[in-house]
């Protein structure tokens, strides 16, 4: 049984460490310039899932579900429009 507890500590190991490449490459990504907005939402999406899939493996307690998630940084996301917009209409009501 060691021998099997050991072989999920080797697997579990290296999955973390291609997750933090995987992070690494999208943080470098991100620096990226000239293919919008889009693309750098998807981007950082997709680190907060890595980063999420890492605290998953690493960690014995609960964490939030995928659609869990998806629905606190689309609230996140909303609240940052929502914010833009009143700056945008505070800053055209001064002019």
């Amino acid at each position: 049984m060691n021998s099997d507890l050991q072989a999920i500590e080797v697997q579990r190991q290296a999955l973390l460490g291609q997750l933090t490449a995987a992070e690494t490459a999208l943080r470098a990504a991100l620096h990226t310039r000239g293919f919008g907005e889009t693309a750098r939402d998807h981007l950082e999406r997709a680190r907060v899932h890595l980063a999420e899939a890492y605290i998953a493996i690493n960690e014995s307690k609960a964490i939030r579900t995928v659609p869990q998630l998806v629905a606190d940084l689309t609230r996140v996301q909303q609240v940052l429009e929502d914010m833009q917009r009143r700056q945008s209409q505070h800053s055209s009501h001064r002019i």
